[in-house]
């Protein structure tokens, strides 16, 4: 806990001397992680999407459609690979800091 508090008071200080700390994620950070996130829920809705019409009989085609076998999981694999893009991505840094 004190630890804490000396790890805190430290950071006061430097705010208050006029250093800054690096920033972790930006606007541009957030933005690819959003788009991610889209990418990987549009592709567990088109997983999810489907359904028999007749309770008694099976439907292969709905059931094994390409959309749902193929689509659906390469849409779920990229939004993961922009969410790791997004994670990765190092800040630009301004020409006026």
């Amino acid at each position: 806990m004190a630890e804490i508090k000396k790890q805190t008071t430290t950071q006061t200080r430097q705010a208050k001397a006029g250093k800054t700390t690096a920033v972790l994620f930006n606007k541009e950070n957030y933005k690819w992680m959003l788009i991610g996130g889209i990418i990987i829920i549009l592709g567990m809705v088109l997983m999810s999407g489907g359904k028999n019409t007749d309770t008694n009989t099976f439907d292969y085609t709905v059931v094994y459609s390409t959309t749902r076998v193929t689509i659906a999981p390469i849409l779920i694999v990229l939004g993961l690979l922009v969410e790791i893009y997004a994670i990765f991505r190092k800040p630009v840094q301004s020409a006026n800091a």
